[in-house]
């Protein structure tokens, strides 16, 4: 056993340093391994805080990466509600926020994302949220059930996944809902206008009320309680509860203070790391929502912040740390669930990056697959309440070659045919 003088440690509570540590154990490592994590609770997953749990179909525990007695069945030290505060790259050490200093021979920073802030008056009510961490999701829950008990009204800022998914959960509680959001459907700048409106549509369905085209200025509140909020456009709403879902920001402070080389913040941000998630120290490795990992698929630096990122990440990244050969070239991939729908992503497709968007299937009822295309090749694909198509469409991505737009479009052309 010739690695069990070794030491590595894991910075971050959620599913990506989690499944770091599982795989370690896995892979046969012997040494230590510690896992650190600022907040109190065991590592969890994220998409439960605004699906299942949230909604009330789900319970606390099934938010829970593994039971709490895995990590000590498997040798996995953990340091919960204690910030990583300083990591001394020459020391290879890292200091806890009780000034406990732990030495590392490997590193993962696992750090995560914050969700970002709103900039206007009345953010320090009592009744402003953000959702993030499992603490917001305990929450935002009693906040949703109780609006619904109340006829209160929430207003989301954002029509993005979360404030998309929290809409869908607050309605489920009979909350009533406006979301306020500056471009002219939800999902613009993901799905682009005509995909996005089908979204829309979606929630106008189910009682949810759209303020397009103008930003939130002020929340307006009275005895520490929101009342309203105030939009740029001269408009006002009545709140009890605004949630912030306006993005979130990679926690690369770490990083950062420690000399790591980052991206900058107008290319995504995050810890620049390679395709087997190595940041500049050689020591030192980055995976899930923070790093910005160079994709040798896709010839580009990509930062993902889903699941499946988190998921598949971790493990990349401690098999590199293992020494193992790693070419962490996973499609990105997400999905949500919002009332009767349920979707799944699959690739990069950003704004400027294609050239066509092709459907299969009726977008009435809200059954088909669409793509987006650059020069007739696939960049990405998205299947609404269509199943078990995700391996064909990411091999079609991946094939990189050109595909008869034709036959992308014919339901009675199967997928497999078109994805060699």
């Amino acid at each position: 056993m010739v690695d069990a003088d070794q030491t590595f440690v894991i910075v971050g509570g959620g599913l990506a340093g989690a499944k770091a540590a599982e795989t370690l154990r896995a892979e046969g490592f012997h040494g230590r391994v510690i896992l650190i994590g600022d907040e109190r609770d065991h590592p969890y997953e994220r998409p439960p805080l605004s699906k299942g749990y949230l909604t009330g179909a789900k319970d606390r525990d099934s938010a829970f990466v593994h039971d709490p007695a895995w990590y000590a069945a498997h040798d996995i030290e953990l340091h919960l509600g204690q910030p990583v505060t300083a990591v001394d790259r020459e020391e290879h050490t890292v200091r806890l926020g009780d000034n406990t200093v732990i030495r590392y021979d490997k590193l993962l920073l696992a750090t995560g994302s914050e969700p970002r802030r709103l900039d206007v008056p009345g953010t320090g009510l009592a009744g402003v949220h953000h959702l993030r961490r499992l603490a917001h999701a305990d929450r935002l829950r009693q906040v949703l059930a109780g609006l619904g008990r109340d006829n209160g009204h929430l207003v989301i800022a954002g029509a993005g996944w979360i404030g998309l998914e929290v809409a869908a959960a607050a309605r489920g509680y009979g909350a009533e809902v406006t979301v306020v959001e500056s471009d002219p459907t939800p999902l613009h700048r993901v799905l682009g206008p005509e995909l996005g409106q089908i979204f829309a549509d979606l929630h106008t369905g189910h009682g949810v009320r759209f303020h397009f085209g103008a930003r939130l200025t002020e929340i307006v509140g009275q005895d520490g309680m929101v009342l309203a909020v105030r939009t740029d456009d001269g408009e006002e709403h009545p709140a009890h509860a605004v949630l912030a879902a306006i993005g979130a920001a990679p926690r690369t402070a770490l990083a950062e203070n420690s000399g790591l080389a980052l991206v900058d913040r107008a290319d995504g941000g995050g810890i620049a790391v390679d395709e087997s998630l190595r940041t500049s120290d050689p020591d030192i490795y980055a995976a899930g929502d923070v790093a910005a990992a160079h994709h040798p698929l896709l010839h580009t630096r990509l930062r993902v912040e889903h699941w499946a990122n988190a998921l598949n990440g971790g493990p990349a990244a401690a098999r590199a740390m293992l020494g193992r050969t790693v070419s962490y070239d996973r499609v990105p991939y997400f999905f949500t669930d919002q009332y009767d729908l349920g979707m799944e992503y699959s690739g990069s497709a950003p704004p400027g990056s294609y050239d066509q968007v092709v459907v299969r299937g009726d977008t009435g009822k809200r059954e088909f697959i669409a793509f987006w295309l650059k020069r007739g090749r696939v960049l990405a694909g998205m299947n609404v309440n269509v199943w078990d198509v995700t391996d064909p469409i990411q091999r079609l991505i991946r094939s990189r070659a050109a595909v008869d737009p034709d036959a992308l479009a014919d339901p009675s052309v199967p997928l497999e045919s078109l994805a060699k």
